[in-house]
């Protein structure tokens, strides 16, 4: 899983940050309440864990604009100092779907983060092993060689498309409109520049058994290649 963590304190968030490294998963740390809310605008998140008092608001406005604006699908749970039953039980009404008094136990968290994910979205979606690619889209995660290649949110969607379409021929505007949206305001040069750095962040010149190969005056074509066949 891809996870946001809402927590003011460094060390907190390093700690829960380490932690959540251990269990396999990805994360990205915020410290004030209106850093992650325009942080979760514009990258997709898995699962959501929020600190219930911050110094520019509270977990209660958070949860409030997660509801409103992400929807009820992700899964939030909130981890704070603050025991108190009537806390709780408004953190829980307002939807969270779990509730962690801190000091949090490392196993414990873990296990109450992947419990909620799989209550949410069961079974999760399967890993993709392409020869010397592996890509775990409910992990937010793409290996090559066994190691993690570091992706932007949009370069890990335009991967996962491309692995999902080889052998089509796939229009500049086709890739705009299935990765940034029918309302997106960039233009097809995104698209080439996010190509370009996919291409050699993943080495995807046929020497790893997959190729990205420009059509002119059109798009790209996504193929797989016999790797003893390339010069």
């Amino acid at each position: 899983m891809h996870i946001a963590i809402l927590e003011d304190d460094p060390d907190q968030r390093a700690l829960l940050e380490l932690w959540v490294s251990s269990g396999q998963h990805t994360s990205r740390g915020f410290g004030m309440a209106a850093e992650f809310i325009e942080g979760a605008k514009k990258e997709r998140f898995d699962l959501l864990l929020i600190d219930w008092m911050l110094p520019d608001g509270t977990g209660a406005d958070v949860l409030q604009w997660v509801r409103q604006n992400l929807g009820w699908d992700i899964p939030v749970v909130v981890v704070t100092a603050r025991d108190d039953e009537a806390t709780v039980v408004s953190a829980l009404k307002m939807g969270a779907d779990d509730y962690v008094v801190k000091p949090p136990k490392p196993m414990e968290l873990l296990a109450r983060l992947e419990n909620v994910a799989r209550r949410i979205k069961p079974g999760g979606l399967p890993v993709l092993r392409l020869g010397s690619f592996e890509v775990d889209v409910t992990r937010h995660r793409l290996t090559l060689d066994g190691n993690a290649i570091t992706l932007t949110q949009k370069e890990f969607d335009l991967s996962v498309y491309l692995f999902q379409n080889p052998g089509k021929l796939l229009s500049r505007d086709h890739l705009l409109n299935k990765i940034w949206g029918l309302n997106t305001e960039v233009d097809t040069r995104t698209v080439d520049t996010h190509i370009s750095r996919l291409r050699k962040k993943l080495l995807l010149d046929g020497s790893k058994g997959w190729k990205l190969t420009p059509i002119y005056g059109y798009g790209y074509r996504f193929d797989r290649v016999d790797v003893a066949s390339e010069p």
